[in-house]
């Protein structure tokens, strides 16, 4: 039977690309994909360290480089790969032609450094693939609609202009290769037995995500959720069937005719409440770059807490977990715990230190030797005892917790940096999630 012409976009992170034999063993993988008859769209990072090589070079020549000027100079890692590879494609007798941000019609926000994208347009990139060529495009970039000037969209930015361009085209599947075989149920540099998952839904990877599992970025797979893209994750240094990202865990969800593979006729879709009784929990998540601010001495009087979450939201600090203390009865003071980014530390001690004398509290103290772990499952919901055994396996590996937060599908606590490590495996091995096969591999050495 054959099968219909899919498009497919597939994204190459920097350790795919690290050097010019990398380069030529992806340029191999794509023509392969579209000598298969299948239309390809292809989103590369920068080769390697070379983002943070020009970060340093800035550094050298100013210590505060205008972000407009700073931006320009990161993008040319992405447009140096993007050449290469349309060039290495070229060789291998299939025509390809890369453009950048700016040409395929990535259209952000003006925020420079994190700019976000409010629109794609890729008329020149739908062109070039219905004259069969192959279309390279420089991920992490785009550029502002009033002004046109080029912009970076922060941490992740190749995963999300990857997803962003598989909307704007209609694609059938949106391929994410790392250098892991896919989603794992934790960290394969921390827990070696660590268990591949084949298929997650966006809601659990959203979780996995924002908890701190770098193999896909927050916002690449918001974005695939709300436009409903399929995403394969799957290492470019093997030819292993990576990890399913979708709005079911069942395989009709994955898109595996994209992929040219023939699905069973027989098979049906599965109710959501029997998809809730697969695993109850899908991975463990770590994070070890928050930091802690604890405002010590808050009068307990209304209006208070909102003052002071108002200040550090202003400063550009994102939240993440918070607690506040019951109030002693005799002095009516309360201290409030929050964590928020470490490189947003800095800003918002600052901004809280101006309002020491109209909030009135004593102190702030600041910890940035903490990690957070986070247990993430869309079956916990409906399964009691996840928090008890949970609880348990940081008790019996003498791990003390120092904040917790839930939601309907993860539990996260926060403990010493130092903890975190074997918090992750003694937690790993209680739910049962350890792999009985081969360990897990980290082809290129980083998760991405």
């Amino acid at each position: 039977m054959e099968h219909p012409v899919a498009l497919i976009v597939q994204k190459f992170g920097g350790s795919s690309v690290a050097d010019a034999e990398s380069v030529k063993r992806v340029a191999k993988r794509i023509a392969a994909t579209r000598r298969a008859g299948n239309d390809v769209v292809v989103v590369v990072s920068a080769m390697g360290d070379t983002t943070d090589e020009l970060l340093d070079l800035a550094q050298q020549v100013t210590p505060l480089p205008p972000q407009r000027e700073l931006d320009i100079l990161l993008t040319a890692g992405e447009r140096i790969s993007m050449s290469l590879l349309a060039m290495a494609i070229n060789n291998l007798g299939v025509k390809a032609k890369s453009f950048t941000g700016q040409q395929a019609g990535v259209i952000t926000d003006a925020v420079h450094g994190k700019a976000r994208i409010v629109d794609v347009v890729p008329h020149r990139i739908r062109e070039t693939v219905e004259r069969g060529q192959v279309a390279i495009v420089a991920g992490f970039q785009g550029v502002t609609e009033s002004t046109n000037d080029v912009t970076t969209l922060g941490r992740g930015g190749s995963d999300t202009t990857a997803v962003a361009l598989a909307a704007g085209l209609g694609a059938d599947v949106c391929e994410i290769y790392t250098d892991v075989d896919g989603v794992f149920t934790a960290d394969p540099r921390i827990v070696p037995a660590a268990r591949k998952i084949d298929r997650i839904t966006y809601e659990e990877m959203l979780e996995l995500a924002a908890s701190g599992a770098k193999v896909l970025a927050l916002r690449c797979v918001e974005y695939g959720r709300r436009y409903g893209v399929p995403i394969h994750v799957r290492s470019s240094f093997s030819g292993k069937e990576g990890t399913f990202v979708s709005g079911t865990t069942h395989p009709l969800g994955a898109p595996v005719a994209a992929l040219a593979q023939p699905t069973d006729p027989s098979s049906s879709a599965v109710p959501e409440e029997l998809v809730m009784e697969a695993p109850i929990i899908s991975g463990v998540a770590h994070d070890r770059s928050e930091a802690k601010i604890t405002v010590v001495g808050v009068p307990d009087v209304p209006g208070t807490a909102a003052r002071i979450f108002e200040v550090v939201a202003g400063s550009g600090a994102n939240i993440d977990m918070i607690v506040q203390n019951v109030s002693v009865a005799r002095t009516g003071l309360t201290d409030i715990s929050f964590t928020l980014p470490d490189g947003d530390g800095a800003a918002a001690l600052s901004a809280l230190s101006r309002i020491q004398e109209e909030i009135r509290f004593d102190s702030l103290q600041y910890d940035d030797q903490i990690g957070k772990l986070s247990l993430v499952g869309a079956g916990m919901k409906s399964h009691p005892g996840v928090s008890a055994r949970l609880f348990g396996a940081l008790r019996d590996a003498g791990i003390n917790i120092e904040m917790i937060s839930t939601s309907e599908i993860r539990i996260s606590v926060v403990t010493r940096a130092d903890d975190l490590d074997d918090a992750v495996r003694a937690v790993h091995s209680a739910f049962e999630l350890d792999s009985d096969t081969d360990e897990a591999v980290v082809y290129g050495g980083t998760g991405r």
